[in-house]
């Protein structure tokens, strides 16, 4: 098996009434697939997972699942916990993408051990989520190299919050059977440039081709493509990222009529339509910039 290329996080859509929307969560999962990503990620932090029951959490890996077997694509689903795990089992799952445990900061060693012995009973793979600006847990590029090591894990998100001295070592060094996909969406340019894998990247609900584009450019050492493509993608994934995810994400979505309502669950908040308006602005701005390209350049 092998992690590269783009997946989506998919978003959870409600209706009117507060239901999942399937249907529209299905069209979501076609629609980025079409647009050439290599899978979609059920159930992770931009699902709104933590506010969906456990039944709703089944139904959405159901259409996913559903989704991915027809179209013989990758399914990797946010799975924390040996229960989670065990449940994916009997599941078309690639792999379970699973978060540094958050809170209890629990030191690098302890989150060697812990992914030791999550992976150790998984019946799936794992992909780490290492975030820290959300965990509280910063990993240094030794013990993300030690992961790497673990039998069982294949990948890491990657979302360092930028650029610094153990993402330069990360990669200057990269573990030969780890699959590393960039999960800040403003920084997945320089990932790329610097060896990622892919990239993880909720922004890519939007302008999914693009950010195809931007991974098979900087894989094909099409210098010159990457950083026109990068500079807007990073530009309007900013904008997308104002306010806390998914909420200006799902007002676009919305606006564009790919989904009934805008609306996510407490504790988010709707986002506010200024926001929503410089995240259309950005993405028309995209938009423009793919349509100018020259034909050369531009995915066949």
């Amino acid at each position: 098996m092998t992690l590269t290329g783009l997946y989506v996080p998919l978003i959870t859509p409600f209706d009117r009434s507060g239901a999942v929307a399937l249907d529209a969560l299905e069209a979501l999962a076609n629609e980025v697939l079409d647009a050439g990503a290599r899978g979609v990620v059920a159930l992770g932090t931009t699902a709104e997972v933590s506010s969906l029951t456990t039944a709703e959490q089944q139904l959405v890996i159901d259409v996913a699942a559903g989704v991915c077997r027809a179209r013989q694509a990758q399914l990797v689903v946010g799975a924390n916990t040996p229960q989670a795990l065990e449940a994916l089992g009997d599941r078309d799952v690639v792999a379970a993408l699973s978060v540094v445990p958050p809170f209890v900061r629990p030191g690098e060693a302890g989150v060697v051990a812990h992914f030791t012995r999550l992976a150790a009973d998984s019946p799936v793979p794992l992909v780490v989520y290492d975030i820290p600006h959300r965990t509280g847990q910063y990993l240094s590029a030794d013990t993300l190299r030690r992961l790497a090591a673990v039998p069982g894990v294949v990948g890491l998100k990657y979302s360092p919050g930028g650029i610094n001295a153990d993402t330069v070592a990360l990669f200057a060094d990269q573990p030969s059977d780890l699959a590393v996909l960039g999960g800040d969406d403003t920084f997945i340019s320089p990932l790329l440039a610097l060896g990622a894998h892919g990239g993880i990247l909720a922004s890519a609900h939007l302008a999914t081709g693009e950010f195809v584009r931007l991974i098979e450019a900087w894989h094909s050492g099409d210098v010159t493509t990457a950083r026109l493509v990068g500079g807007g993608l990073a530009v309007m994934s900013a904008a997308l990222f104002a306010e806390p995810n998914p909420t200006v994400i799902k007002a676009v979505l919305h606006a564009q009529g790919r989904i009934p309502t805008p609306d996510v669950r407490l504790p988010l908040l709707a986002a506010h339509p200024d926001t929503t308006e410089a995240a259309l602005t950005a993405l028309t701005a995209v938009a423009l910039t793919a349509a100018e390209r020259p034909l050369a350049t531009q995915r066949g």
